[in-house]
C-alpha cells in the first residue's frame, strides 16, 4: 500500500493519506502517490476528485474534488491551535470504495425499481447503481437485488399509500476472511443483506414473495454461485409510518449467521441491528492511534459503548485491569458477548457490559477508572454527563460524603436495570480505589459542530485540559472529520506556565 504524505501550509496538520493501488484512478492519469504538496494544483485536484455520476442528485457527497483534504480540516486545525494543540494531524485512509455499510431505500416500481439515497430536501429517491463510495461489491449485490425484484414482481415501498413490500436494504460488507492472503480480502469482502419487510413478522401475506427474494439473492450470490458476494441473508419488519428505518424484529434466513470483522487487534461479532462503523478501514486507524494514550493496566470505562469494541480492543491491546462497557441499546448485548468470547485467552481482565443510560447517574461509571472513553453520537455528550466532567472532583466529594452518611438499599431504576441487564467476563478481582477519579478522556466525536461546543464547556471548568487532537477521513467527498481528543485532567502545565510568563511581564 503506497504512503502519501500531503504537506498543507503551515500551521496545517500533517495530512497522512493510505492509497491503496487498487484505488487510484487511472482517468485522468495521476502523478506518482509518493508525494503531493498542498494546496493542490489543479492536476492534483482531479487525482483526488469523485467522478462519481450520481453526484450531482444524490445526497450522499457533498463535495467533488480534494476528498483527501476537506475544506473543514483548516477550521479544526485553527480551532485546536487556539486551545494549544499545535500538532493536529489528519489522516485520510481509502478516498472511494471505503463504504463498507450502507443504508439505502428502496421506491420505484416492480418493473422499474429505485435502490439508492433520497434527493436533498425530498423523498425522491436517487438510484445510485454506480456509488464511487460504496465497496464495490456493494454495487453488486445492489444490482442482484434489483434484477430479483423485477424477476419476482417484488413491489418496492410506497410512502404516500403505505402498500408494497421492500422499504429498505441494509447492506455491510465483512472483509474478515483468513483462508486468503491478507491483501486480497478488503476486495474480496462478503455483504449481509439485511431486508426491511412491510409486515407485521414471517407469517405475513407477503412472506412467500420475501422468500423467494432471499433464495434468489442467495442461489446468484452465494457460496454456490458464480460469484460469491453473500455472507448472509436477514429480513427486518417494519410497518410504522415513521422515518424509522428498522422495525424490532429480527429474522435470520440464509447463510452465516454470525458476522466477524478484524478492527483494533481483536475480532468482533456485529449483528445486523448493531452500530458499525461504514469506514472498516479508518476505524481501525483510528482504535490503534486511541490505543496508545492507554496506559498498560489501566482501569477503564466505556461510555456510549455499542457493542464493546473499542473497550474489548483496550482490555486486549493494552492489558487493562478492567473495563466497563456502558451502551442503552440492549441489541448490541450479544454481540458483546460473541466478541468478548473470542478475546486472546491471555486477557485477564475484568470485563463488563451494562444495559444503561451513561446520562443517568455518570459519575458512578466514571469514579474508579483511570480513563473515560466517550463515543456519543452526532449530537455530542448529554448535558448531564458534560456537567458530571465538569465538577467532577466536587461531585465526587459530595458522592463520598453522601454514601457514608447513609447506607441503604439501592432503589433506582435505571441503576436496577443497569445490574439485572450487565454481563460479566472473567472472574478477576481488582484492588482499584472505588473513589479514585480518572486523568484521562478520550473523546471520539462524528459531530464537529457538537464537539466544539462540548470541549469548550470541559475546558472552561478548568478540570480538563487539551492535550492531543487528531482527525480522521470517515467519510471521502463530505464536510465531515472524526476526531479523536486526548483530555488530561487539571489545568495542564502548559497553561500554567503562560500565566506565570504573563505576570512576571506585568511586573516588569
Amino acid at each position: 500500500m503506497p504512503l502519501c504524505l500531503l504537506s498543507t501550509r503551515p500551521p496545517s496538520p500533517l495530512i497522512t493519506c493510505h492509497v491503496s493501488p487498487g484505488t487510484l484512478r487511472t482517468n485522468p492519469s495521476p502523478p506518482s502517490p509518493q508525494s503531493l504538496s498542498l494546496p493542490p494544483t489543479p492536476l492534483a485536484s482531479l487525482t483526488c476528485a469523485l467522478h462519481c455520476p450520481h453526484f450531482e442528485s444524490c445526497s450522499g457527497c457533498t463535495h467533488e474534488f480534494n476528498l483527501h483534504r476537506p475544506i473543514i480540516v483548516e477550521e479544526a486545525t485553527d480551532f485546536f491551535k487556539t486551545l494549544g494543540v499545535s500538532d493536529f494531524t489528519f489522516d485520510t485512509c481509502r478516498l472511494w470504495e471505503w463504504r463498507c455499510r450502507a443504508k439505502l431505500a428502496v421506491r420505484g416500481s416492480a418493473r422499474s425499481p429505485l435502490i439508492g439515497l433520497y434527493q436533498e430536501g425530498t423523498h425522491n429517491v436517487v438510484d445510485i447503481p454506480n456509488c464511487k463510495a460504496h465497496h464495490p461489491n456493494i454495487n453488486a449485490t445492489v444490482e442482484l437485488l434489483r434484477q430479483g425484484i423485477i424477476e419476482l414482481n417484488v413491489e418496492p415501498y410506497d410512502e404516500d399509500q403505505g402498500t408494497g413490500d421492500l422499504r429498505y436494504v441494509q447492506m455491510a460488507v465483512t472483509t474478515y476472511n483468513t483462508s486468503i492472503p491478507a491483501s486480497e480480502r478488503y476486495r474480496n469482502g462478503k455483504v449481509q443483506v439485511a431486508l426491511v419487510w412491510n409486515s407485521r413478522n414471517e407469517n405475513s401475506h407477503n412472506s412467500e414473495k420475501l422468500n423467494a427474494l432471499a433464495n434468489f439473492i442467495w442461489r446468484n450470490g452465494g457460496p454456490k454461485s458464480n460469484a460469491h458476494l453473500i455472507h448472509s441473508v436477514w429480513a427486518n419488519f417494519q410497518t410504522s409510518t415513521n422515518n424509522i428505518i428498522f422495525g424490532n424484529r429480527w429474522r435470520h434466513l440464509l447463510g452465516e449467521r454470525d458476522f466477524w470483522e478484524h478492527v483494533g487487534g481483536i475480532d468482533i461479532a456485529l449483528a445486523p441491528s448493531s452500530f458499525g462503523q461504514a469506514n472498516t478501514r479508518a476505524f481501525d486507524i483510528l482504535l490503534r492511534k486511541l490505543q496508545k494514550y492507554v496506559p498498560f493496566g489501566a482501569s477503564v470505562a466505556d461510555l456510549y459503548a455499542g457493542a464493546g469494541v473499542i473497550g474489548l480492543s483496550l482490555a486486549a491491546t493494552r492489558k487493562c485491569r478492567s473495563v466497563k462497557c456502558i451502551e442503552i441499546n440492549k441489541e448490541s448485548k450479544l454481540s458483546f458477548e460473541k466478541t468478548a468470547d473470542r478475546l486472546p485467552k491471555f486477557v485477564d481482565s475484568s470485563i463488563s457490559w451494562h444495559h444503561a443510560d451513561a446520562a443517568k447517574e455518570p459519575l458512578s461509571w466514571m469514579v474508579g477508572s483511570d480513563v473515560i472513553v466517550v463515543d456519543p453520537p452526532r449530537k455530542g455528550l448529554d448535558t448531564s454527563l458534560v456537567d458530571a466532567l465538569q465538577n467532577i472532583t466536587v461531585k465526587l466529594k459530595a458522592k463520598s460524603s453522601s454514601e457514608s452518611s447513609e447506607v441503604k438499599d439501592e432503589k433506582r431504576p435505571w441503576i436496577l436495570r443497569a445490574r439485572e441487564a450487565s454481563v460479566q467476563i472473567g472472574s478477576k478481582t481488582t484492588s482499584e480505589d472505588s473513589q479514585a477519579l480518572p486523568e484521562t478522556l478520550i473523546y471520539i466525536s462524528c459531530g464537529w459542530e457538537s464537539f466544539k461546543e462540548d470541549c469548550k464547556l470541559l475546558l472552561s471548568s478548568k478540570a480538563w485540559h487539551l492535550e492531543k487532537a487528531h482527525g480522521y477521513n470517515f467519510f471521502p467527498g463530505t464536510q465531515s472529520i472524526e476526531v479523536l481528543a486526548v483530555f488530561k485532567r487539571g489545568q495542564g502545565v502548559g497553561l500554567k506556565k503562560k500565566k506565570l510568563t504573563k505576570k512576571k511581564k506585568k511586573q516588569l
